[in-house]
């Protein structure tokens, strides 16, 4: 008997459709789990609003995911339809898992999380020597977990290392499953799931935007998607941008940009999660994330505000009763400047404990990471035959215009000690001149 295919209504994207072997995937245990993990962790005590889950994120960066490809192949000659086919379900199936290994409430949980080597990620093979993260656990998911025994038995032709392989970058080839005809076309999937204009951020930008109720993340998404296409160099098909969207792109970035300035890195957002490192990182921390990962879907965002609740550590209580650390003052673009250093100093030596958390964000990896020069993103004219098809960094200026660190310094002192700690500040305020 025929059965039709999910619909989804989601508030950002309109309807968006699952087939019955997809959506097998979403019922399993471990994806399930993401329905308790929020998108912005601490976000909702400033955006009421955000509280949102990574399991609606993930539908709807698959939504994108099929959008952006079809937009990219719907033309390109595959030397079959079976092999097109192939390619977007195991690109479509990476995208609606890139998050599935998130840990609980935020990254800073990642503090807990054990040696990799307990981990035993088999698709890793010999592993170094680090902590674990939840882009780790989201491969031994992938390939280790009901969501592998799923993807084997409802996709015949789908390995689930091949879909781990367009999640992480750094897997070994094992054959040549993403080649046809000659061309490699791992590097552009790769890409579409992470890169300076990929699915996942689409997703989120405008998810988060909406759900906090804000500007600063809106995005000219169906604009960009149409424009994406792909560049062949050395064999290897790269992702591409017809040069008509290059502004698109631009406001893209900073409408990125902005979004850390004004909503992740809100004060109230950042210092919860200081508070949260700070019982992690303690001595008397009992909250630890298990390496069996079947134990681990058990854990999110709720066993470990049960688990703050339970326990008498100072940090982990002014969470668990709302009562943080208060903003006494907020810099912006102090970096490499004393000021923020010398002011906890002196407060301190009053006594009063104060808290100093920095956050720093720059446009784009492009700055810092050689990750563009192995997988270099172009822009190519469509219109103009005889303009030659160049790396993005070359092609705008908005790397060059943003090319400083943008850093927000504040300090934090506890709510009953913040009048004594303003009445401190007021009297350094002349000497500090």
């Amino acid at each position: 008997m025929y059965q039709s295919p999910m619909e989804i209504r989601d508030p950002v994207h309109g309807s968006i459709h699952y087939s019955n072997a997809e959506v097998a995937v979403l019922d399993t245990p471990e994806y399930q789990r993401l329905r308790s993990i929020k998108q912005l962790g601490f976000s909702e005590f400033s955006f009421p609003g955000a509280t949102h889950n990574r399991y609606l994120h993930s539908i709807g960066v698959g939504h994108l995911a099929a959008l952006a490809f079809d937009s990219i192949f719907g033309a390109y000659p595959f030397s079959k339809n079976s092999v097109k086919l192939r390619f977007r379900q195991t690109f479509r199936l990476a995208a609606l898992l890139h998050d599935v290994g998130h840990g609980p409430l935020s990254h800073t949980t990642e503090e807990v999380m054990p040696p990799l080597a307990e981990l035993k990620v088999k698709a890793y093979g010999k592993t170094k020597e680090r902590q674990s993260n939840h882009e780790d656990y989201t491969i031994k998911y992938v390939t280790e977990s009901s969501i592998a025994d799923t993807i084997k038995s409802k996709f015949n032709d789908i390995d689930p290392y091949y879909v781990a392989c367009l999640i992480d970058k750094n897997l070994p080839e094992r054959d040549d499953f993403f080649s046809d005809q000659g061309i490699d076309f791992r590097p552009i999937l790769s890409q579409l799931i992470s890169s300076e204009l990929d699915v996942d951020r689409m997703d989120y930008l405008e998810r988060d935007s909406y759900f906090c109720g804000t500007n600063y993340g809106k995005i000219d998404m169906e604009w960009l998607i149409q424009n994406l296409t792909l560049h062949l160099v050395d064999n290897k098909a790269y992702l591409a941008m017809n040069r008509r969207a290059l502004y698109s792109f631009d406001d893209f970035l900073i409408s990125r940009h902005h979004m850390h300035l004004m909503v992740y890195f809100h004060h109230k957002s950042i210092i919860y999660e200081e508070m949260l490192n700070r019982y992690l990182t303690s001595k008397d921390c009992r909250f630890f994330l298990p390496s069996d990962i079947q134990a681990y879907t058990q854990y999110n965002d709720y066993k470990l505000y049960e688990h703050l609740a339970s326990v008498e550590n100072s940090w982990a209580k002014r969470i668990a009763a709302r009562t943080p650390y208060k903003v006494l003052i907020e810099m912006h673009n102090v970096a490499d400047e004393l000021r923020p250093e010398i002011l906890k100093s002196e407060i301190e030596k009053k006594g009063v404990e104060v808290i100093w958390a920095s956050s720093r964000i720059r446009l784009s990896k492009y700055h810092s990471s050689t990750e563009h020069k192995t997988f270099p993103m172009f822009v190519v004219d469509q219109y103009d035959p005889w303009v030659k098809p160049t790396q993005i960094e070359r092609t705008t200026e908005i790397f060059q215009k943003y090319e400083g660190t943008r850093v927000i310094d504040r300090l934090y002192v506890a709510p009953e000690s913040f009048v004594e700690a303003e009445k401190i500040l007021k009297e350094l305020k002349g000497s500090l001149k």
